[in-house]
């Protein structure tokens, strides 16, 4: 079953004919489109909730913790734009705590697809997780010309003697494809993390982390209760700590203005160039 807040025109008419009966408007009733799918997948069903991002998550948060999470029932919410996705529709369209509050509920994972070939494999698995799953989608930002590793949640992007970046979600597209040109000791390991909670860890990351320069996690999500605080966390309690550490997060709106998302990003130091400072500014303080 697919259940729609009212949106997706001009995009799911094909998946509506394709579904008949099995595709459901719920109207702007966001809340009751939540109980709605947990009723239906109590039913033995596979419902799936569609509708932009802060409207799938922030809106019917009551509905997801009391009906979905508790029961653990697999329902699939979909946000579409994630991050500043929505851009210039401002603070009202924008997820920048979506994976973070949601985590805080039982039962539940995250999927970010970084790849569009991520998109295929995660709703595959989708259909058939027994809990309940936040699959937060972005454009896609593949590198021309890109090699893109077979589907694992962590994937190593390409391997340098600098910092170990680690990004989550499309964001990674367009900084491994800057950083991808620097050379000698700027070269960084790349690294990119599609599935929350992070846990478990691969051994080659860990590898990675007490070989690298330094830590760098980049995300288009807050802090708060973000991938940098979560594995900061999992690395300490583990005993596993870079020789440095530091994070690139959403800011939300440094200048009060909205704009595009590549506006948002830069005023946030989450744009390419931005990493691309970051990394030649701490290879430059190394030396001295």
């Amino acid at each position: 079953m697919f259940l729609t807040g009212d949106l997706g025109y001009s995009a799911l008419e094909p998946l509506r004919e394709a579904l008949g009966p099995r595709f459901i408007n719920a109207g702007v009733a966001e809340q009751n489109m939540v109980s709605v799918a947990a009723g239906l997948a109590r039913s033995g069903m596979r419902p799936w909730v569609y509708s932009i991002a802060p409207f799938v998550y922030a809106r019917p948060y009551e509905q997801i913790r009391n009906d979905v999470c508790l029961h653990r029932l697999p329902v699939v919410l979909v946000g579409n734009g994630g991050g500043y996705g929505y851009g210039v529709m401002g603070a009202s369209h924008h997820a920048l705590e979506d994976y973070g509050a949601l985590l805080c509920l039982p039962h539940l994972r995250v999927y970010v697809p970084a790849f569009d070939q991520d998109v295929a494999v995660q709703v595959e698995s989708l259909f058939s997780v027994a809990h309940p799953a936040y699959l937060r989608l972005g454009a896609s930002e593949e590198p021309r010309g890109a090699v893109i590793p077979p589907y694992s949640p962590w994937r190593r992007l390409q391997e340098g003697p600098g910092w170990l970046v680690l990004v989550t979600g499309p964001l990674v597209g367009g900084i491994w494809s800057r950083v991808g040109a620097l050379a000698g000791d700027l070269r960084p390991t790349v690294w990119v993390l599609t599935e929350l909670p992070c846990n478990p860890i691969p051994a080659e990351f860990l590898g990675d982390v007490r070989k690298a320069r330094g830590l760098l996690l980049v995300e288009e999500h807050v802090a708060q209760g973000g991938v940098a605080q979560n594995l900061a966390l999992a690395l300490l309690a583990a005993g596993n700590l870079p020789a440095q550490f530091a994070a690139r997060s959403a800011q939300g709106y440094l200048t009060g203005r909205y704009g595009s998302q590549a506006f948002h990003r830069r005023e946030c130091g989450l744009d390419a160039a931005s990493i691309v400072d970051f990394l030649t500014f701490e290879d430059a303080r190394d030396a001295a």
